[in-house]
């Protein structure tokens, strides 16, 4: 009976197995060996040259500022997140009928392509758009939405955040539903007023469902790539060049696979090391709010 059950249950986890080995396994095998090479993926030559790569992707300037674009995209990116996913999931949570419809609206930008939402905002926020032509003839202003720094990477991360809001709010409003209305009551009773109650018992409460929220979010703010390719190609002077984008450089424009490789990898270790101390720091808010 035992070693029916064992296959039964082989048989179920094999297709995830399978999956796991195809498309994660042999890929981080071939991209460690890939790291160590100078291969471009095209030469028949292939040398071997150690860890050469890796100090080279360390001592990288570009590298270096692309890290650093990374962690400014996860700054403004995961605030905005969370507010709109926030705000769609209170509007939507206290509507008194047809919660499953406006929800299914509000994650419908989520299933839709990056390279289409991408464009689709580039057509809006083009020098002869309805809203520059407005801006323009109303309020004498001439906005380059994506030619300057701080507006180019503020317009792609509150595109991304619009995306993923609808994703998120099903998250949120899951941990809305699970507070009591007994405890607003004995809230109201106490004086509290509607900010403080949200911000004292609400906010705590949905500690699970915002932790991963969070979570899922600096995920995505570290995987940044197609709406940075499609926008602004990593500029204006590198201003949105994120670390997938200087990967995507080295390997497919300056045919320096090996290199690419190594960069990707350092940066999976950054990125599962910045996780974790985030994580740490919401184990310990939650930690201070009774969550153990």
């Amino acid at each position: 009976m035992k070693k029916q059950n064992n296959k039964l249950g082989w048989s179920f986890t094999s297709p995830y197995v399978i999956f796991t080995i195809i498309f994660f396994l042999i890929p981080l095998v071939w991209a460690i060996w890939l790291s160590v090479t100078d291969w471009n993926m095209m030469s028949p030559d292939i040398n071997f040259v150690g860890l050469d790569n890796f100090t080279k992707a360390i001592a990288s300037p570009a590298v270096k500022a692309s890290f650093w674009v990374t962690y400014k995209f996860l700054i403004v990116f995961v605030p905005l997140a969370i507010i709109m996913s926030m705000v769609v999931a209170v509007l939507v949570n206290g509507l008194p009928k047809f919660k499953g419809l406006y929800l299914v609206a509000f994650f419908l930008p989520y299933l839709s392509s990056g390279v289409v939402t991408s464009l689709i905002v580039k057509g809006l926020l083009s020098y002869n758009s309805p809203l520059n032509i407005f801006l323009r003839d109303n309020f004498g202003l001439n906005i380059d939405w994506l030619g300057t720094p701080m507006t180019s990477l503020f317009v792609i991360s509150l595109m991304i955040a619009w995306k993923m809001s609808g994703y998120y709010a099903l998250i949120l409003i899951s941990g809305l539903s699970s507070i009591n209305e007994e405890i607003y009551e004995a809230a109201a009773m106490d004086g509290s007023g509607r900010f403080r109650t949200f911000w004292k018992i609400t906010i705590p409460m949905m500690y699970p469902a915002l932790f991963t929220v969070i979570v899922l979010a600096v995920g995505v703010s570290f995987g940044i790539f197609t709406e940075v390719y499609q926008l602004t190609g990593g500029g204006p002077n590198f201003a949105t060049n994120t670390w997938q984008m200087e990967i995507y450089n080295q390997a497919f424009v300056n045919l320096k696979s090996g290199y690419a490789s190594a960069i990707s990898l350092v940066a999976a270790v950054v990125t599962f090391a910045s996780i974790g101390v985030i994580k740490k720091g919401l184990e310990k808010w939650g930690e201070r709010n009774g969550w153990s």
